[in-house]
């Protein structure tokens, strides 16, 4: 009774969750699935699992930054990257360590992501278009296990030219949604994207037409 009650209170959460424009947390995505996000295409219903998912890891950062402030390191927190004409985001905190500035990003990861020994790839891509946009030269990922709530951090030196591959992704996938061009499958796509894809099914349709035309 009480955990379908839930599960329907989340759900809710999910359809309000409508897209409107490109944002830091799209890097790594797969293009086709911002595409059919941004032009409203059907999707399957938000996991409510999902959802609680990204509230625990909202519920860490308040944690986390609670001791940051604690220890009088943070100059501002969820900082809105300036106004520009492709990205929308806000990093979760600037902080001076030592009196130099580092862009800190919170992340909440289970076990196995925790014992990778590297960080997320597009954890980096996210770290380094913040630090891009705000003009510092050091970022920090601080990942906490959600299993063992043990810490561990990465220091991410900004990467130019990094960076202007990320832009060129963006300008170009802007490009392709404002002319109506559904992108290609990249070809390096990880399955797990394509198996937890709400667009799944839009995107199997499309590839079947794609084929038809050919």
């Amino acid at each position: 009774m009480i955990k379908e009650l839930i599960n329907e209170f989340y759900s809710a959460k999910g359809k309000n969750r409508e897209k409107t424009a490109f944002y830091v947390s799209d890097a790594g995505r797969c293009p086709r699935a911002i595409w059919f996000s941004l032009k409203k295409y059907p999707k399957k219903p938000t996991d409510p699992r999902f959802m609680r998912v990204f509230e625990h890891g909202n519920h860490t950062h308040m944690r986390i930054m609670s001791v940051l402030f604690s220890l009088g390191l943070v100059n501002a927190v969820e900082v809105t990257i300036p106004e520009n004409e492709i990205i929308h985001g806000r990093a979760d905190a600037v902080i001076s360590i030592h009196g130099e500035p580092h862009v800190v990003e919170v992340k909440s990861v289970n076990s196995i992501k925790f014992k990778k020994g590297e960080p997320d790839a597009d954890h980096i891509k996210q770290l380094q278009l913040y630090l891009h946009f705000f003009k510092i030269k050091k970022g920090i990922l601080l990942y906490e296990n959600k299993d063992t709530q043990e810490l561990k951090e990465y220091v991410i030196d900004y990467n130019e030219n990094f960076v202007k591959n990320l832009l060129v992704f963006f300008n170009g996938l802007k490009e392709k949604v404002d002319k109506g061009i559904i992108p290609e499958i990249p070809k390096d796509i990880e399955d797990w994207r394509c198996e937890y894809c709400p667009y799944i099914e839009s995107c199997e349709k499309a590839q079947e037409e794609n084929k038809n035309i050919e």
